[in-house]
């Protein structure tokens, strides 16, 4: 047995029999930790840049933008065969994980580089439709130019991150994504500062950071992953194959462009009344993005537990998971949220000294406080259906928070409520959301239950008559 099929017999033994809840929090804590290092390096960027003026710092804004494409792309490849290496690896079937696994990396890396090519081809009309004014432009073309000749491995690293936590090996990946957020945390100011590049030097301090974590996932997976990249796993793409990574996948890519839409709505919403409004949402949703991130979490370390024992067709443990998931989820945000609603002009008054801000964001927060702990249940429920296979549903209940009830709420709320309809939008949503999800956590858990019947009444060898290709 090589030692690739030994780890692959252990991480089973590990996935489908240690008890459900330590084995969930050993993998959700690594995944809340690199979110966190994640968040505190976004802080960091947004700071070092800011101090080269205004034009500069909204020049980070118009590249969020190419920076959700990518991400979209990283995130939808990663959940896409992330989800049926799992399923792979809980029915037996390491050599179709490992062909998913590589052929997941090369399809990044070449759409990777079509988002690279292209994005350079029209860098100003890019530039201009996400906002940019005309004292923007020049640091904006600047920064999103470099940022994207280092798209084909800013994606591969998003989608080797998300195999390695899929395979149970969610340390290992939080080893690399923290070791490059915190080069790049050091290697910023150097070259901004340092080398006198100002904002191209932000850039490539990013380009740089990401290519070695890249580097740092593709040895980690030889080392001690499950699914070793090898040219002999590569296939020509089969239908199966790319319906596959598109189930697991398009919520996530969904997701990751509504988070777009999201921060346009509200943001529009605000302009109306002012510069105070703007700024007060967008402090409130980076201190809200803690819970989020904490969540999100928890939910990646509940992912690869699903897929495992999906794919083994131990649905008990997949029920017994998701409720303690859903428990945690909920319990952990409703003590963060205790603290956010306590020290919430604090809170505010860390990012703004202004006494507009600080009014409008302390309220907003303190309301959203009380909400945040339901979108858990949506996040979990989300992540149960994404990775069962259930795309619309996922893809549905994932925009659901960041666009598709959304929209309606800030059509609906501003007009009739002014400034307080702005502050109430999220949490409005928060709850709807939350409402849409329970029917939809029902009807797959009693899904499950359906599929484990079937199981247990279906003759012995009708499973592996029943298998389909790749």
């Amino acid at each position: 047995m090589s030692r690739q099929e030994d780890t692959a017999t252990t991480k089973y033994r590990q996935m489908t029999e240690e008890p459900i809840r330590p084995l969930i929090l050993s993998l959700a804590a690594p995944s809340i930790v690199s979110n966190l290092v994640t968040s505190v390096y976004n802080l960091c960027d947004t700071f070092f840049v800011g101090s080269l003026g205004t034009s500069a710092e909204g020049a980070i804004g118009i590249s969020f933008v190419v920076m959700t494409a990518i991400q979209a792309v990283g995130f939808g490849m990663g959940q896409g065969t992330g989800n049926a290496i799992s399923r792979y690896l809980g029915a037996r079937e390491r050599e179709r994980a490992c062909i998913m696994a590589t052929n997941g990396l090369v399809t990044t890396l070449l759409l990777g580089t079509l988002i690279a090519i292209l994005g350079n081809v029209f860098i100003e009309l890019i530039c201009l439709v996400a906002g940019s004014t005309s004292t923007i432009l020049p640091y904006a073309k600047t920064f999103v130019g470099i940022i994207l000749l280092g798209a084909p491995f800013m994606c591969s690293s998003l989608m080797l991150n998300m195999q390695l936590r899929f395979e149970g090996e969610a340390l290992h990946s939080m080893i690399a994504i923290m070791t490059g957020a915190l080069i790049n945390i050091a290697l910023e100011p150097l070259l901004i500062y340092g080398a006198g590049l100002g904002i191209a030097g932000s850039a490539i301090s990013t380009v740089i950071c990401q290519f070695i974590s890249f580097c740092i996932l593709v040895w980690q997976i030889q080392r001690v992953g499950i699914t070793p990249l090898s040219p002999k796993w590569l296939r020509r793409p089969t239908r199966a194959m790319v319906t596959k990574i598109v189930n697991g996948g398009l919520p996530s890519f969904v997701r990751q462009c509504m988070l777009g839409v999201a921060t346009t709505l509200l943001n529009e919403a605000a302009r109306p009344f002012g510069d105070a409004a703007i700024a007060a949402l967008a402090i409130v949703q980076r201190i809200a993005s803690i819970g989020n991130y904490v969540q999100i979490g928890i939910g990646q370390g509940f992912q690869p537990v699903i897929g495992y024992n999906y794919g083994a067709k131990l649905y008990e443990r997949i029920r017994a998971g998701y409720r303690f998931s859903v428990r945690t989820a909920f319990t952990a945000v409703a003590l963060l949220g205790v603290v956010t609603f306590a020290l919430a002009p604090q809170l505010v008054g860390l990012f703004s000294s202004d006494s507009e801000v600080l009014e409008i964001g302390t309220l907003a927060l303190r309301v959203e406080s009380f909400t945040l702990p339901l979108t858990g249940t949506a996040m979990i429920t989300n992540f149960l259906l994404q990775t069962t296979g259930r795309m619309w549903r996922a893809t549905i209940l994932g925009a659901c928070r960041l666009g598709l009830v959304l929209g309606p709420v800030v059509l609906v709320l501003p007009p009739l409520l002014g400034l307080l309809g702005v502050q109430l939008a999220q949490p409005v949503t928060d709850v709807i959301t939350f409402l849409v999800t329970i029917p939809m956590a029902w009807s797959i858990l009693h899904e499950l239950a359906a599929e484990e019947r079937q199981v247990q009444q279906a003759p012995m060898g009708a499973e592996t008559a029943q298998r389909q290709p790749l």
